[in-house]
């Protein structure tokens, strides 16, 4: 099932293995969080930077975003809907960064329940997610798996 999230606050109990979300924004990537970012993990790559160098290059032609921001963003437009009562984050692993991004390309965030167990405490379980970005042509452009320690509603006085 493939559902349109905005902003629910969505409990342990709501993920369900094998529900699909797409994610209700999306966000078009800009110079500066590229260059201010980059520079302030300093990630000094001539790839990100160096527009002379990469005009050049036959592969991409220009710049590329660094990978961290397209990770980030694509994970910050799924926390909405995902981490809105998470209480920890467990792990994050098998990323992929499968198709560059450059600047003024917009992302767009997909989100997959892949399991959702009983946690080591009992207020909370673990749900892990797939989630995946795609740009404004529907190019996969990073795919990974993250686990999230999530709220039971029954044990926080939600309704």
């Amino acid at each position: 099932m493939l559902s349109t999230l905005t902003a629910s606050s969505k409990y342990f109990e709501d993920f369900t293995p094998g529900d699909v979300y797409r994610h209700a924004r999306g966000k078009t990537v800009t110079e500066m969080d590229n260059v201010m970012i980059t520079n302030m993990v300093m990630n000094t790559a001539e790839g990100h930077f160096n527009e002379h160098l990469m005009k050049g290059n036959e592969i991409f032609g220009q710049r590329v975003v660094f990978g961290g921001i397209n990770i980030s963003m694509v994970v910050g437009l799924a926390a909405q809907d995902t981490a809105a009562n998470a209480l920890a984050e467990l792990g994050m692993d098998k990323i992929r960064l499968r198709h560059p991004v450059v600047h003024g390309d917009t992302l767009y965030a997909y989100s997959e329940v892949l399991s959702a167990v009983d946690g080591e405490r009992e207020d909370a379980g673990v749900v892990t997610f797939r989630h995946w970005g795609v740009n404004q042509d529907d190019k996969l452009v990073f795919q990974g798996e993250r686990r999230v320690l999530v709220k039971r509603r029954s044990h926080w006085g939600a309704k």
